[in-house]
This record gives C-alpha cells, structure tokens and sequence, in this order.
C-alpha cells in the first residue's frame, strides 16, 4: 500500500480550478479519452463558481499537492422523490492508487450529498475500465442492467435546440 502521508480531504474553490483541471486532463489521459478533453481553466473558473454553480469539487491534497478529486453535481429522482447525487469524475492520482482515496473520496460526497437530504449516488463507467468496475463493486456499488445512456451533443444537440425554439 503507497504511503499517502497525511491527505486532507476539503471543496475546492475559484482559486483550485487550475488543480481540477489539471486532474480532470490526468483522468481523459488515463481512460485513453485525451483528444476528447477540450475544456480549460477558464471554463473550470467561469463555471464551477458561478451562482448557482453547477458542480461541486472535492478535492484531496497530500503535503500541499493535489492527489484526488471527486466532482459531482446534485441530481433529483422522480420515481424516489428524492435529491441525489451523480459523481461526474473521480480521479485519484497514480502515486496514491491503493491507498484507499478513492474510497474516502466517494464516502466524502455521499457524506456532503446525506446532509443536503440525498439517499443516493450514481457515476457512470467506461465499459472496458475494468479496474474502475472492480473498485465500485468492491466498496458496494451495484451496475444497474435495466438503463443505458444515452446523449446528444454536437450537430445533434443543435438540431433538438432548434427544433425546440418558437417559429
């Protein structure tokens, strides 16, 4: 197990957004998605702290440096009538996998999530990230076989976006 000296857990504000963003590049390295990663350090700033701000980042430092993030943002149930929240990326860094930050991290935001009245979490997972998979089932997550994602973005999204504007 990596020795992790003493990591401290906190929410990030206006002034980490370029540790988030350095951490959100690590992650698109790490599941092979690089050329994909467009936003920056500007988006992360104007974004993440505006009000209201549609994210939320806890961050995980180790002696002054940046290690882990969980970023996520609240989301609602209508069939449990309920807040929830939905974890858009989790990162640890590689000189700290296996020492269970990753764990602290998720534990974190369903802690912060349980004291704004949610009773769950949800991520989604890359279908070929067998270790992230293996790391969710181990501290308790189950994979829900009944729904699939689906997006539109690009020229699609631009299409709905119009279709939807008044004549």
């Amino acid at each position: 197990m990596p020795d992790t000296g003493q990591i401290s857990l906190r929410l990030a504000g206006i002034d980490d957004a370029q540790h988030i963003h350095d951490m959100l590049v690590g992650l698109s390295r790490a599941v092979g998605d690089a050329e994909k990663m467009v936003s920056s350090v500007a988006d992360i700033r104007r974004h993440g702290f505006a009000d209201p701000a549609p994210f939320v980042a806890l961050l995980a430092r180790q002696d002054y440096r940046a290690v882990g993030l969980s970023l996520f943002f609240y989301t609602y149930s209508t069939w449990l009538g309920r807040l929830g929240v939905y974890i858009q990326d989790l990162y640890v860094d590689d000189a700290v996998r296996g020492s269970g930050l990753g764990r602290m991290l998720v534990a974190e935001t369903a802690r912060i999530a349980r004291s704004r009245g949610a009773n769950h979490l949800r991520l989604s997972v890359y279908h070929d990230n067998s270790g992230a998979q293996a790391f969710y089932r181990q501290i308790g997550m189950r994979h829900r076989d009944d729904e699939l994602i689906y997006q539109a973005d690009g020229a699609v999204f631009d299409a709905l976006a119009a279709a939807g504007e008044s004549p």
